[in-house]
């Protein structure tokens, strides 16, 4: 990851290089944002100032940075990427041009540094410190539309993350799942941008602890889709502290329509369906929306964060 920022950083202009590295500081970490809000609400150089090679190194750095597992990680990115050119296909303001990277700090394998990189529905933050990653989170996806067909090929960049909660949630008994129903709704996540450090102080819904050896293996299957958006050995470690931690793990939903015992396809389908996980760590939410563009159809805002590891806990809220 090093040798790919380097490598892009050294192929930029004085002038480039300028408005991409910056000083590790909290004012510009937490500055990031799902929305399509352009360099207002985030920091960086944008991805279609870039030469051809400038846009490949910044796109290696990525891969670097993120999971090689196929349908989350650098491959989820990049396909969220290619959501918003469908978008602006029908509504100017949106292109996979208008995407930031920045490093905060020189990338380097002894100090400490974070890269982002995001735009709309796609917020990646990375902390490094002495050459290793003490932070995968906040993480922020989102998709409209959903899914949609180029050529031969169907695109469904978060159809795994929906699907993994679904099965979680299909799995509960009627019993759990009058446990983890609450009372609220949301029309969107409750950590998002601008949250930082706001995890409720106290947690709701079921216990995983009163979970089968299969629900927990289910649970444990939906937070890797999520987890895997950092390189493989700090998400195979991650994914192991959250398993140990998995009997005091929560998990809650909300939504109108509910959904039924035993039957995925009766979850997070309809507008302010939502469920979430929350560990002594861990902290997911999948929330389904009204579309913005495609207003007749459904969309997803997502966020993983980590109760002691957002930005390398290098920062106090």
């Amino acid at each position: 990851m090093v040798c790919a920022a380097t490598t892009f950083i050294s192929n930029l202009s004085t002038t480039q290089q300028a408005s991409t590295v910056l000083t590790y500081n909290k004012t510009d970490a937490v500055k990031w944002s799902n929305l399509p809000c352009g360099s207002n609400c985030r920091v960086g150089i944008q991805l279609s100032t870039l030469s051809t090679t400038q846009l490949a190194n910044a796109k290696a750095v990525v891969k670097q940075a993120m999971g090689t597992v196929t349908g989350t990680g650098y491959d989820q990115a990049m396909k969220i990427l290619l959501a918003d050119d469908v978008l602006g296909a029908s509504r100017s303001g949106y292109s996979s041009g208008t995407y930031f990277i920045s490093f905060l700090g020189t990338p380097t394998t002894t100090g400490t540094w974070q890269m982002q990189f995001g735009g709309h529905h796609l917020a990646v933050n990375v902390t490094v410190s002495a050459g290793v990653v003490t932070g995968a989170s906040p993480f922020f996806i989102g998709v409209e539309p959903k899914s949609w067909i180029e050529g031969s090929i169907t695109y469904a960049p978060l159809a795994a993350n929906q699907s993994t909660m679904a099965a979680v949630l299909a799995s509960l008994t009627s019993s759990q799942l009058a446990s983890a129903k609450l009372s609220s709704t949301f029309s969107d996540v409750v950590l998002g941008p601008g949250s930082d450090g706001k995890f409720p102080t106290t947690k709701v819904g079921v216990s995983a602890s009163t979970f089968s050896t299969e629900q927990k293996a289910l649970v444990l299957a939906a937070i890797k889709q999520w987890v895997s958006n950092i390189d493989d050995e700090t998400a195979t470690s991650l994914l192991a502290t959250y398993n140990s931690e998995m009997d005091n793990t929560y998990i809650a939903y909300s939504g109108s329509a509910g959904g039924t015992s035993g039957n995925a396809g009766t979850f997070l389908i309809s507008n302010a369906d939502y469920v979430r996980i929350d560990g002594p760590s861990v902290w997911i939410e999948f929330v389904c929306q009204s579309g913005v563009v495609y207003s007749t159809q459904i969309h997803y805002h997502s966020i993983y964060r980590d109760h002691k590891r957002d930005y390398g806990n290098n920062f106090t809220f």
